[in-house]
């Protein structure tokens, strides 16, 4: 569902600057893990919330958040936990930690990346604290792709997840936050809660608002209140202050809510696009599948013989 907000609300050129980590961001949602089927987003958006819910304070939770997802974009599903149990002392792998972060943090302000820094090793009390019910339904629920009144649907497979969107909005909220002036808190916590009504409302997508025309302004308020009477009273007026953002553009922090909503649900068509024009030349050559390493002249060899040119 879509908000009326101003198209008149400027926006700053250095989101150019932003634009490939934010592809990469995105691609969590399809990056998983033998302990992580669902997607590493789709983990941060139960690890979030199970946060918020008990009474972490939005801005810590935001940077810590947005800090794991960077070390996510450089190592994948390798997180302090696993790198513990490969057998590394703690200050080794927070130290490798660090540098993932710093491999993914070049393009971002510096004042928000020494702010990630201090957030990634400082964690916030809650590891292993159950989500509520609630997020399961998100992270099972399927956004529509890309519908136009009287078009056919655009199926989009592998199909995103509500969970998927709102991390990934969340996310990128905070890594653009500095660009509009923006603090993190109020935009992040927006991102994972602007779908609320999607646990129970399945996704008709643009065609659909139409169709259903003014039934879809009170079936969406009716739906949140439901969800939002599930939770304890402090998060929820946490979460009411965020939500304020989204139908307007007239504060930094709903221009950042809202830039990160709209980058989010374009680069996801750009990732499909890519994945469809995708060749064997691409990686042989732009992503050297056959890398550098002992084995990269017999490998070259082989392909040579099988009548694959390298």
């Amino acid at each position: 569902m879509t908000a009326s907000v101003s198209d008149t609300a400027p926006v700053p050129d250095r989101l150019a600057t932003l634009r490939p980590l934010l592809g990469e961001l995105m691609d969590l949602k399809r990056v998983r893990t033998a302990d992580h089927l669902e997607g590493l987003a789709a983990r941060g958006f139960r690890r979030a919330w199970a946060a918020l819910v008990a009474g972490v304070e939005p801005e810590a939770l935001a940077l810590r958040e947005t800090a794991l997802a960077l070390v996510s974009v450089r190592l994948g599903g390798i997180d302090a936990e696993v790198l513990h149990r490969a057998g590394l002392p703690p200050p080794r792998a927070l130290e490798l930690l660090h540098r993932a972060l710093d491999a993914a943090a070049g393009p971002l302000e510096p004042g928000l990346r020494e702010r990630l820094h201090a957030a990634l090793a400082e964690p916030l009390g809650t590891e292993g604290t159950a989500p509520p019910p609630f997020v399961e339904r998100l992270v099972r629920q399927p956004r529509a792709g890309a519908t136009l009144p009287g078009r056919p649907r655009i199926l989009l497979e592998p199909a995103e997840s509500h969970a998927d969107h709102c991390y990934a909005v969340a996310i990128a909220a905070v890594l653009v936050a500095p660009l509009f002036g923006a603090r993190p808190a109020l935009p992040f916590v927006a991102g994972l809660s602007h779908h609320l009504f999607n646990v129970v409302l399945p996704d008709a997508g643009y065609a659909g608002d139409v169709l259903l025309g003014d039934a879809v302004g009170p079936m969406v308020e009716r739906l949140t209140e439901e969800v939002l009477a599930t939770l304890p009273t402090g998060p929820v007026d946490r979460i009411r202050e965020a939500r304020r953002v989204l139908p307007r553009t007239d504060t930094p922090e709903a221009r950042a809510f809202h830039a990160a909503d709209v980058l989010d649900r374009v680069l996801e068509m750009d990732f499909h696009a890519r994945a469809a024009g995708f060749t064997l030349r691409h990686a042989l050559e732009d992503l050297e599948l056959v890398h550098d390493g002992p084995m990269q002249s017999y490998e070259n060899a082989v392909l040579v013989a099988a009548g694959i040119q390298p």
